[in-house]
């Protein structure tokens, strides 16, 4: 893909010195997900794997709310006709949305405002650092459609990011919490006025993009691989990703940098 020319069907893309920006645009339904747009955004995410020339995602709302989840019309009622092997083939697409999101080495910063429920709410989950705006509400709603809460990795990752008491409430139950809840319960980085929400976003990324890109990528990879690994195992793979971060360029840089006493200009290499 090239980021500068790069338009998708399904969603909204604009790209910027080194920060891309994704919004679903359908505002008038609070942008819901529909089978197309689920599979762009994988597509998407896993393309960007290769493409060193974004440095950070944002996944930021539109229209005020972020979204509403999987299309009640143009997915939800066509789930309940289909066959238990098609049923497989959706619920894997949409699992490997989280693991495009998770696999792909830029940092992905969600900025929710509004509604942010089921899918959704996953989406939000599967970033890399979330900010609020004060009505952001959210909600892993499966469990009141009748669905089990153990959903595009709800039950992995939402019990490290808030712990497993409040998961489990929040996915037995399907209840929303507010930002004030997710921003205490550390879900939320931080709970910003809405009308500077989407400015703190960009202005986050914008820092994290001047950064060492490849180690930014290389910590990615280490936060997530490092969850299912014993101590001696993680300590062994941090210390085999910081000696190849330790050939960069980036590395030299900083040093020569600190010598000099300058900021150091990183460029990703």
């Amino acid at each position: 893909m090239n980021p500068e020319t790069f338009k998708p069907k399904h969603f909204l893309w604009t790209f910027n010195a080194g920060v891309a920006r994704i919004a679903l645009d359908r505002p008038e339904r609070k942008n819901p997900l529909t089978f197309d747009s689920y599979a762009e955004l994988r597509d998407t995410f896993r393309a960007l794997v290769y493409e060193r020339s974004v440095k950070v995602v944002v996944f930021g709302a539109n229209g005020g709310n972020f979204s509403s989840g999987g299309d009640v019309h143009d997915i939800i009622a066509p789930l309940t006709n289909m066959s238990m092997p098609e049923l497989l083939d959706f619920t894997r697409m949409t699992g490997d949305l989280v693991k495009a999101m998770r696999a792909c080495p830029q940092p992905i910063i969600a900025a929710v405002q509004g509604v942010s429920a089921g899918a959704g709410a996953i989406i939000a989950m599967a970033a890399d650092l979330r900010y609020a705006a004060p009505d952001a509400k959210t909600a892993f709603l499966f469990n009141r459609v009748g669905l089990a809460g153990c959903d595009m990795g709800a039950c992995a990752i939402l019990p490290r990011i808030i712990g497993h008491g409040r998961a489990s409430e929040v996915l037995f139950f399907g209840r929303s919490f507010s930002a004030e809840e997710g921003f205490n319960w550390g879900y939320f980085n931080a709970v910003i006025p809405a009308e500077a929400l989407e400015a703190h976003a960009m202005d986050m990324a914008k820092k994290l993009a001047a950064g060492p890109g490849f180690a930014n990528g290389m910590t990615k990879n280490q936060l997530n691989m490092e969850w299912d690994m014993s101590l001696d195992t993680a300590i062994e793979a941090e210390a085999q990703a910081q000696a190849i971060c330790m050939q960069t360029k980036d590395f030299e840089r900083a040093y020569k940098a600190f010598v000099a006493r300058q900021k150091p200009v990183f460029e990703g290499d």
